[in-house]
């Protein structure tokens, strides 16, 4: 998978809002639709990457910690934040919605679903928030050796926005081995399709949550995927999962 570019991404200056507005995205929006998932250019330094994922240790940070092998996830740990976000992980989050609103939007139409997404993703989770669905979703993972993540979706409840995103924190072939991201795509009257990603460090994953509209004889039909991780060889691999809905 080739990463659409972003310009000056790995600058000591700019925002992130800047960086992310900054990447390829009609490049980026082709890939999605083609394949359900879309590797960015670089976002983040190796510096911020080791700021967020030093957060890890923070427990005051977070509302859970989840133990994946004692629920039967697979193999590591995953913490979802409180609502009071680190401003890096809000900022990002902020910046990637209106960019992923369009591909939502036109998947919905595709598949004759509704698109209750407004402009403003905090008028989408105040509506979360009246549907029960109220706790934060966003979440930091590690994974040690032998560590991984079995194929799921994260869907929290009737309120889903269809698309997330990973973002790479430690260096690949350096800080860890292993640890591809997963995708299995359900096909239609067909066996199941996989592809796998390595993920840089500072660079973001944009995936499909939970299904995607796929072309067929009679129009768009649901095409359901899963996503996972492979397990990790060595050294420790740690992501930020963006979510843009919240969790029930």
């Amino acid at each position: 998978m080739t990463p659409a570019t972003t310009t000056e991404a790995t600058s000591p200056d700019g925002s992130l809002t800047a960086r992310v507005d900054a990447a390829d995205w009609g490049a980026l929006t082709d890939e999605v639709n083609e394949y359900g998932s879309a590797l960015t250019g670089p976002l983040l330094t190796s510096g911020r990457c080791r700021e967020i994922a030093a957060l890890y240790d923070d427990a005051e940070r977070f509302r859970t910690t989840v133990d994946m092998a004692r629920h039967r996830f697979g193999s590591g740990q995953y913490r979802y934040f409180t609502h009071d976000l680190p401003d890096a992980v809000r900022e990002l989050r902020e910046a990637f919605y209106p960019h992923l609103l369009p591909i939502a939007r036109d998947w919905a139409a595709k598949l004759g679903r509704s698109a209750p997404w407004p402009d403003d993703l905090g008028r989408w989770l105040a509506t979360c928030h009246r549907a029960g669905q109220a706790k934060s979703a966003q979440i930091l993972l590690r994974y040690g050796a032998g560590d991984w993540n079995a194929l799921h979706r994260d869907v929290f409840g009737e309120m889903v926005f269809p698309l997330q995103v990973v973002i790479g924190l430690d260096a690949p072939g350096v800080d860890f081995t292993g640890g591809e991201f997963l995708m299995t795509e359900q096909r239609p009257r067909a066996q199941s399709r996989g592809s796998s990603a390595t993920l840089p460090q500072g660079h973001a994953l944009v995936f499909t949550t939970r299904d995607r509209p796929v072309a067929s004889r009679r129009g768009w039909s649901v095409g359901p995927m899963r996503h996972g991780v492979s397990t990790v060889r060595s050294g420790v691999r740690r992501t930020l999962g963006l979510v843009f809905h919240e969790a029930s």
